[in-house]
């Protein structure tokens, strides 16, 4: 029977993606673990591996087909002995299960599973197998396991996922079966339905605003994938996250000082120094330890918990070309200054590229958005959920200033932390930025 490829979902939230590019051809044989496309996110380019064997018998998405939607038929393979051109002929009937890519990957990369986007409601995952990872009616889970499970009989919503954050995978259904897990056809307890998202206020329509400006005094430019997410995803943190600002100046003349000795220590490897520090990464690190010494506002906010983080993940924003992405240093805290620079190097560098694997940059606890490089003193930046905190970082300049009772010149930062003010106090903002200020003011401290 000819096997149906459908569009992956790449988190657990995605609706739709873009088929950038076909790897194969009609005609071509595949092999499971081939890729065979690539899809593209809001914020990065995926490859898709097939699942199983079989010529290429259709494909039904061309390439550069935008908004395709998730569970959407893009191919069809014909399974091995088959007749291609009466697989080509049935494409989208509904004999066979749907096939999808196993979990996708970040191109030119090893294999990466989906991980949660940031969404306000996440809530962590309890200490016990966690049950399939669930919106609604739609239980996440891999395309292979699916398959194994509708020919098992086995209802996946009963299935305790193993892989990365509750996703249902092949070893989860093997083990449901071997165990006789719950099967599709008894009565296993209903799902809650999911109350449906409240959706974003739309902007100004084209006509209400065109018509205020004179014809041909203006071009129209369609907004892309990320910048409808960007503008969703203010829009929902704006309306939904009650933004309190702490601003604190903080002295830079110890951690200049400090940078540049630790530079010039760095061995040499092929001639380039091992790490070169930033200001940057110094405050990652004073941030990480910031919210480790203060763990009271290292959290997250669902409507029915607290979300307490173990560790602090930082995100750091970094503008590419159309908008922003946040990669994140995991467990900053546990990380020296060198690690956190070499990695956020790399990460960097692959976020511009758009080449970033979704658990790179979903998640995190807290985040750092810093403009000083551009010149600007101070602004305040928007929360990301689920982040509770956000620490805009101005430039580093001299002012003047009064010590001991005479006055000095000093290089000072101005630093400004949005807390969401259900979940971090003002007090609370307030000791965590003022932990921060040790750290930068006394940068010794982030080496013991």
């Amino acid at each position: 029977m000819p096997i149906n490829i459908t569009m992956p979902a790449l988190s657990p939230t995605m609706e739709e993606g873009n088929l950038a590019k076909w790897l194969v051809k009609e005609g071509d044989t595949v092999k499971s673990g081939d890729v065979i496309a690539e899809i593209e996110t809001d914020k990065a380019t995926m490859e898709v591996e097939a699942v199983d064997e079989g010529v290429v018998a259709k494909l039904v998405v061309p390439a550069g087909t935008e908004g395709v939607k998730v569970n959407a038929l893009i191919a069809v393979l014909a399974a091995d002995g088959e007749d291609v051109a009466a697989a080509a002929s049935g494409a989208g009937s509904a004999a066979p299960a749907p096939k999808a890519a196993e979990a996708p990957k970040a191109e030119g990369k090893t294999e990466a599973a989906p991980a949660p986007a940031a969404a306000p409601a996440a809530a962590p995952a309890p200490a016990a197998a966690p049950a399939a990872a669930s919106t609604g009616n739609r239980t996440f889970s891999s395309p292979l396991a699916r398959r194994l499970a509708k020919e098992a009989g086995i209802d996946l919503a009963a299935v305790a996922g193993s892989g990365p954050y509750g996703r249902v995978v092949k070893s989860d259904v093997e083990a449901a079966v071997a165990g006789g897990g719950a099967k599709a056809a008894s009565a296993a307890a209903p799902q809650a339905a999911a109350p449906a998202p409240a959706a974003a206020p739309k902007g100004a329509s084209d006509e209400t605003v065109l018509k205020l400006f004179e014809p041909g005094s203006y071009e129209l430019v369609p907004h892309d994938g990320m910048r409808k997410v960007i503008a969703k995803r203010l829009v929902e943190s704006k309306q939904t996250v009650p933004h309190f600002y702490v601003t604190v100046d903080c002295e830079l003349d110890a951690l200049l000082a400090l940078r540049a000795q630790l530079n010039d220590a760095a061995p040499r490897k092929e001639g380039a120094p091992a790490y070169k520090l930033s200001v940057n990464d110094m405050v990652i690190k004073a941030m990480a330890l910031a919210l480790r010494d203060v763990p009271d506002a290292n959290v997250s906010w669902t409507e029915a918990n607290m979300v307490k983080h173990k560790h602090a993940d930082v995100g750091v924003a970094v503008s590419i070309p159309g908008g922003l992405i946040t990669p994140i240093i995991r467990k900053a805290e546990e990380k020296t200054l060198s690690a956190i620079s070499n990695e956020m190097r790399d990460l960097g560098k692959r976020a511009k590229d758009r080449k970033l694997k979704p658990e790179e940059y979903q998640g995190g606890t807290s985040s750092v958005s810093n403009m000083g490089m551009m010149g600007v003193k101070h602004f305040a930046a928007v929360i990301n959920p689920p982040h509770a905190t956000i620490l805009a970082v101005g430039a580093g300049e001299q002012r003047p200033v009064v010590k001991n009772g005479q006055l000095a010149v000093a290089t000072v930062m101005t630093v400004t932390l949005s807390t969401d003010h259900r979940c971090v106090d003002g007090a609370l903002g307030a000791e965590l930025l003022q932990a921060f200020k040790g750290y930068i003011e006394n940068p010794m401290g982030m080496l013991v």
